[in-house]
């Protein structure tokens, strides 16, 4: 009878050690968790202060590459100026011809300024595609003036 009642209590106290410890495991993993959920709201915060500063410095980019280009547009309409003001030597088909170029550029650069005007800033890759693109269009029309320069001074 003495062995049963020493044999109940162990298996009790290894019944009880054992459900103890594991009823401290959760308390250690849900402490664990709120660590790990402090943790991840840092990163969050952190996160947020980098995307602003971002933006921040993506709007600040913009508005450098806006006024470039709107230095770029305003050099283009004296460019245009100077060549209407330009009397050609050349047959009235070929003055023709030279003022239909001169106002294909012209309505190219007024194209070009509506739509740096118009462009509001969203995502980053938007704007970098855009500046990408707009960029493209301006070498066109610098490469069309020279073409028009050489072709009617000579």
């Amino acid at each position: 009878m003495k062995k049963t009642i020493v044999l109940s209590s162990i298996i009790a106290l290894i019944t009880f050690t054992s459900y103890t410890a594991n009823a401290q495991e959760p308390n250690r993993k849900s402490e664990k968790a709120r660590e790990n959920l402090v943790d991840a709201k840092k990163d969050v915060v952190d996160a947020k202060k980098d995307v602003k500063e971002a933006k921040k410095d993506s709007i600040a980019d913009f508005q450098k590459f806006k006024k470039e280009s709107e230095d770029r547009i305003l050099s283009n309409e004296k460019k245009i100026a100077s060549l209407k003001v330009r009397n050609t030597k050349e047959t009235k088909e070929n003055k023709a011809n030279y003022e239909k170029r001169l106002a294909s550029l012209e309505s190219k650069n007024i194209d070009l300024k509506k739509k740096l005007d118009s462009y509001k800033v969203d995502e980053t890759k938007l704007m970098e595609q855009f500046i990408a693109d707009f960029n493209r269009d301006m070498s066109e029309i610098g490469k069309e003036f020279d073409d028009l320069k050489q072709e009617y001074s000579k």
